[in-house]
């Protein structure tokens, strides 16, 4: 069987299109605009955005969404999700932070792909959760990541409304 990579790369763009709609969902819903989606066998199993702001978790990011939607499919259908998750390939328009990145080794997903880095909070930029544990997953990082960081751009010109009060610090005087 010959694999034409011209269709491997088409079909992960149309992947990754299809998480930067999810995560154009999430900027109208006054998210931070974060889309994902697992995939298992070229099957979609589970698809989310954050959704911090609407359930005030501040750990209800897409991919741990994912990951719920995903252990009620394995329960639906009787499946052992410890091997399940060993073949799914995450799609997310942004670099999961150490918190998701840990959550997806632990789970032993296959592969993550992703749009831009997340400077800030990044699993692989900020502390590579790879060095951490054993038996990592690969990474691909930089697909349609300049859309990926529009839409980051656009939510924080705004204000988050659930975003505590700033606590500004006064001048001592002397």
């Amino acid at each position: 069987m010959t694999v034409n990579m011209d269709d491997i790369k088409l079909n992960m763009q149309q992947l990754m299109e299809r998480t930067l709609e999810i995560a154009k969902d999430a900027l109208n819903a006054n998210e931070v605009p974060v889309g994902c989606l697992f995939i298992h066998n070229s099957t979609v199993i589970a698809e989310s955005r954050n959704s911090v702001n609407e359930t005030h978790n501040p750990t209800r990011h897409a991919e741990i969404n994912c990951i719920d939607n995903t252990l009620l499919y394995c329960k639906r259908n009787g499946l052992a999700f410890e091997n399940f998750f060993k073949n799914i390939i995450v799609y997310i328009t942004v670099e999961p932070c150490i918190m998701c990145a840990a959550a997806l080794k632990i789970l032993n997903v296959k592969k993550v792909i992703y749009g831009c880095n997340n400077d800030r909070f990044g699993g692989n930029t900020v502390l590579n959760v790879n060095n951490i544990y054993t038996d990592g997953y690969t990474q691909t990082g930089n697909i349609l990541a300049d859309e990926a960081m529009t839409l980051l751009k656009t939510f924080y010109k705004g204000t988050n409304p659930n975003a505590p009060e700033p606590k500004v610090k006064k001048k001592k005087s002397l």
